[in-house]
């Protein structure tokens, strides 16, 4: 019986691990596109995305309303392509979070709510392509080749004596 297990155990780390080049990237196309759309959509409808900036008492609609579209507009065809996926998460991030303090703020009862806003799991993807990266299939990767090879990473080596960690 435990070799059975061992044997399953095996071919699904096998399996599994042939495929680590999905989950960023279905991560990273999913919120891009969803950003993309949004920001594109809010372009052209400038005038009631303004209004609505205003109706929410968010300080100069004007400048913010733009600004906003434009970073997700931006930063989606950004995560689209895999191209400064780490560096465009981050307003990303930052329009997520004032979306829930302004827009979700009736709505937002304590921490427990935050798990049923959208906003909230657009902001654990982001994270998740911030620190793991956009995966193989990305611009990203294709540029590494043409960075010095002292660089390539872009972390810093574990400290000495730093646990490793092992997901299965």
């Amino acid at each position: 019986m435990l070799k059975l297990i061992a044997r399953i155990r095996s071919i699904v780390l096998t399996v599994t691990g042939r495929l680590g080049w999905l989950p960023p990237t279905l991560a990273r196309l999913c919120v891009g596109l969803v950003f993309f759309n949004s920001g594109w959509g809010k372009l052209h409808g400038l005038p009631d995305v303004i209004e609505y900036f205003r109706s929410l008492g968010i300080p100069a609609p004007e400048i913010q309303a733009p600004f906003a579209a434009g970073t997700e507009f931006v930063c989606g065809l950004l995560l689209l392509l895999g191209l400064f996926t780490r560096v465009a998460t981050v307003p990303l991030m930052v329009t997520m979070i004032v979306a829930i303090l302004t827009a979700k703020k009736d709505e937002l009862e304590g921490i427990s709510s935050l798990f049923t806003f959208i906003e909230y799991l657009y902001i654990l993807l982001l994270v998740h392509l911030a620190v793991g990266g956009p995966g193989p299939l990305s611009l990203d990767r294709a540029l590494v080749r043409f960075i010095p090879a002292g660089d390539r990473e872009g972390v810093a080596p574990p400290a000495p004596g730093a646990p490793r960690v092992r997901t299965a």
